[in-house]
């Protein structure tokens, strides 16, 4: 498999209960030489929604639930200090921020709770994550021979939106939803200021575009998504299995085309 160049012994999934996040850690849980710890965060670990998870990890001993919400510091917090004490002194390869929420309002129906509530989730929490998970991602960094950036070494991955992007001017017929568009455009940026500011420390950080994937989040506007969770997921883990130096701070699709800003 293509994806056997992507060797981390831990990595963090956020909104690991379904959709996408769900599908990653299932690959991960999949692939030939599985990582020693796999961390599925999510809002709700024991509610009705996080049952799939639930069933995997009462069979997987290297798959570890963590409850997090993205917009509450004081979670954030909690879930670094838990993730710390199972990695045992040793570091996190891989962050990746994968959780998000979406809300179908217009131009003309945007409030400011709503944009506020998205901008949080969206945005804010990748930002306060990367803060929490700094010290794991830099032990992991310092651990890794070589200086070569990489996601097997150490790496925040954001995942995006094309709806994110600004260039492209297809976005606008197929979704109108402002609060989401100005959250991943703004993610984009910070994914560009962590790329900057933590490349001194050793940790690759990019963007991803997972497609538009059959999900809840991916159908809520009406059409049918055109890329499966599985693929997706599948062509993500190619992607980052080959970035290298040259990679921090881009936006990428799930087949590693460049997205443009």
């Amino acid at each position: 498999s293509s994806m056997a160049g992507l060797r981390v012994c831990s990595v963090l999934v956020t909104g690991a209960n379904r959709g996408i996040g769900l599908g990653l850690v299932r690959q991960f849980l999949g692939m030939p030489s599985p990582p020693a710890w796999v961390f599925a965060a999510c809002r709700d670990p024991k509610g009705q929604r996080a049952q799939e998870l639930q069933n995997l990890a009462s069979k997987q001993p290297n798959l570890v639930i963590i409850p997090l919400e993205v917009t509450d510091p004081a979670s954030i917090k909690a879930a670094a200090a838990r993730v710390g004490e199972h990695l045992a002194g040793s570091g996190l390869n891989l962050l990746i921020n994968n959780a998000g929420i979406t809300k179908l309002n217009s131009l003309d129906t945007e409030t400011l709770e709503n944009m506020t509530r998205i901008y949080t989730t969206n945005t804010v929490g990748p930002l306060l994550l990367g803060q929490a998970f700094l010290p794991l991602l830099n032990k992991a960094a310092q651990g890794s021979p070589g200086s070569a950036l990489s996601c097997s070494k150490a790496a925040i991955i954001n995942m995006s939106s094309y709806g994110g992007s600004i260039a492209s001017p297809s976005g606008w017929d197929l979704m109108q939803i402002v609060s989401y568009r100005c959250s991943k455009a703004a993610l984009n940026m910070l994914t560009k200021c962590q790329s900057l500011g933590y490349r001194e420390h050793g940790i690759l950080c990019a963007a991803l575009h997972p497609g538009w994937v059959q999900t809840d989040m991916g159908g809520s506007i009406g059409q049918t998504p055109t890329v499966t969770v599985d693929a997706s997921v599948r062509g993500m883990l190619n992607v980052l299995s080959s970035l290298a130096e040259k990679d921090t701070g881009t936006f990428l699709d799930w087949q590693g085309k460049v997205v443009p800003w």
